[in-house]
């Protein structure tokens, strides 16, 4: 095997690094090092992290000029000493242009939901709030996903309300088939995008497979009758709709919501602020309108600014361990223009 550059070296420790600094305020000026380090990291070491391969020396030489644009751009945000933190990742060799076509967007809004019935609309009845609410830690949310370049947000988006839930109810953390959703959601586009309620609704009349038992493909498929349930048929009831009837939900709507689990978002992710982030909090750059969607997993508050924590599904390697956290003031990338939902699950079915 060929041994690591310093500048490979470098990089591999940035990558895993920036997952956990940013809880530890003394280690933010390592931080600031490996950033600088990463970032200086040359072509052909990101070519080889990354598995890039291109089609001729012109595709070769097209990519490593965006990737040297977009190394400035990092660097240009990293020197201003913010919280908010960019760096490289597999996205980092694309225009905006190719990122929005390689990132897979694929929220599609729908003002019929599906047979499913919604179980109220959630909203703040003026409960107190937790100061602070993070399921990951708690336990109800899996691994980050990788989506690959398939437009089917939507359906991992689904599948980690599903987990929450089925966790916070059975008290099992099991995941769940994305595949599934894409497969058998007939009323959903496969990669060609779908909706959360429309997802939720097949599954109240069918059992939800295991991610193990009905893997990802990320291609769409032929519906498989054959797997191991992690839900029983029937136990998906229904779902609530979080905010009032004519108005999406309230920074303290959301709150509350999510003292019962993840919740199911849509947002903007397709500008260069979601390209290029690593850490910090996001309070700008995304715009509002909806084509991605994600899980909010909790809120919380950093040197004085309250932030949703939001799990993608690009994988680990992007952004903060394959999360972003984005502001609550402002409604930063359309978060509260969403329809935003939780499912309900009940144990009172036979496994």
């Amino acid at each position: 095997l060929k041994p690591f550059s310093l500048k490979q070296f470098c990089f591999f420790g940035y990558q895993t690094a920036h997952r956990s600094i940013q809880k530890h305020s003394k280690m933010k000026v390592v931080f600031a090092s490996l950033v600088a380090a990463a970032t200086a990291l040359d072509w052909e070491d990101y070519k080889m992290f990354y598995g890039k391969v291109y089609n001729g020396g012109d595709e070769d030489t097209a990519h490593k000029a965006t990737f040297e644009a977009n190394l400035a751009v990092i660097e240009e945000q990293n020197a201003k000493g913010e919280g908010l933190t960019f760096g490289p990742n597999q996205f980092t060799d694309l225009t905006q242009e190719e990122f929005k076509v390689a990132a897979g967007f694929g929220f599609i809004p729908s003002a019929n939901q599906g047979s499913l019935p919604i179980l109220g609309e959630h909203v703040h009845d003026g409960e107190s709030l937790e100061s602070s609410i993070d399921w990951e830690k708690q336990g109800s949310v899996t691994p980050v996903k990788d989506q690959g370049q398939c437009g089917s947000c939507w359906s991992f988006s689904t599948t980690g309300g599903l987990e929450g839930a089925w966790k916070n109810t059975a008290g099992q953390l099991k995941s769940m088939s994305e595949q599934q959703f894409m497969d058998c959601s007939s009323r959903n586009h496969g990669c060609n995008g779908g909706n959360v309620g429309l997802a939720l609704s097949y599954a109240s009349g069918a059992a939800v497979a295991t991610e193990s038992s009905y893997s990802y493909t990320a291609v769409q498929g032929s519906c498989k009758k054959s797997f191991t349930s992690a839900i029983p048929n029937g136990g998906v009831t229904g779902y609530s709709s979080v905010g009032g009837r004519w108005r999406g939900p309230s920074v303290s709507d959301m709150k509350s919501a999510l003292s019962h689990g993840p919740v199911s978002v849509a947002i903007q992710a397709d500008q260069r602020s979601f390209q290029h982030y690593s850490g910090g909090i996001l309070s700008s750059g995304c715009g509002n309108q909806l084509d991605h969607a994600v899980l909010i997993v909790g809120y919380g508050t950093d040197g004085g600014k309250e932030y949703w924590r939001v799990k993608n599904s690009w994988s680990a390697s992007w952004g903060d361990a394959g999360y972003i956290r984005l502001a609550t003031a402002d409604n930063v990338c359309g978060i509260l223009n969403s329809q935003a939902v939780y499912p309900q699950v009940s144990t009172s079915v036979a496994v």
